[in-house]
């Protein structure tokens, strides 16, 4: 899989090389994410009810809602501001997705920075819905899966295109340029046509001439490996 990833950045690369793309505009935070409400998201997700969770991570879980006399499905994600390094994670996110776009990264529609109903600080992302869940879901498929749903060597290889295009993009397109630092397959979203996103960029820094500046106000020379054991790069 590796070398597959390897060939199809090669080859996007190789593609784009001789194109030149305008640089997109990016607008100050609260004009680009407009805010929400808790109780909007309280409501959307059935009070973040249980049967509406569809995913958890280290920092958060993610829930999915009907937002808005639209009736917008939409993925709220959540964050545990109570876990060491959350508060940090939402602020590199929130940095990191006003300065991104690409069709193969993950769509931010607003957030949330408020107060929950018993009077907590209350933080949250609201992104667009993937109907097909994470890669993660189909390459490791639990017994609780009423049906067996199975890749193509098509469709994988489409995914690892996409995967690759939307690195290339943070790598190369993005200004500053930006590095993920947590590519794994349940950061890779599916949606309803199997077209691959990338998420999550808790983690990402940007790059600049001399050092990594990460999105957040701490350090980038901190100690400590970042990112999940078994994809973090060597």
């Amino acid at each position: 899989s590796c070398f597959i990833l390897s060939s199809c950045l090669t080859i996007v690369y190789v593609r784009r090389r001789g194109s030149v793309r305008k640089p997109i505009d990016t607008l100050p935070m609260e004009k680009q994410f407009p805010m929400v409400s808790y109780a909007e998201l309280s409501k959307a997700t059935c009070e973040f009810s249980q049967s509406n969770m569809i995913g958890q991570g280290s920092y958060g879980s993610v829930y999915k809602g009907i937002l808005g006399e639209d009736e917008m499905v939409v993925a709220v994600k959540v964050i545990n501001l109570k876990q060491k390094g959350a508060f940090r994670s939402f602020v590199a996110e929130c940095e990191a997705l006003r300065n991104i776009r690409h069709r193969n990264l993950t769509k931010i529609i607003t957030i949330c920075s408020s107060i929950d109903s018993k009077g907590a600080d209350f933080k949250a992302l609201v992104f667009e819905y993937m109907e097909n869940g994470s890669l993660e879901d189909w390459l490791h498929q639990t017994n609780d899966h009423l049906e067996v749903f199975k890749l193509s060597l098509i469709q994988r290889v489409n995914i690892a295109i996409d995967v690759a295009s939307a690195i290339e993009y943070l790598h190369h397109n993005c200004q500053p340029p930006m590095v993920h630092g947590d590519i794994k397959p349940s950061n890779v979203l599916l949606d309803n046509d199997m077209v691959a996103h990338v998420g999550d960029f808790g983690l990402s820094k940007f790059l600049s001439s001399d050092h990594l500046d990460t999105a957040s106000e701490t350090p980038s020379s901190s100690i400590g490996i970042k990112g999940t054991v078994g994809y973090v790069a060597p």
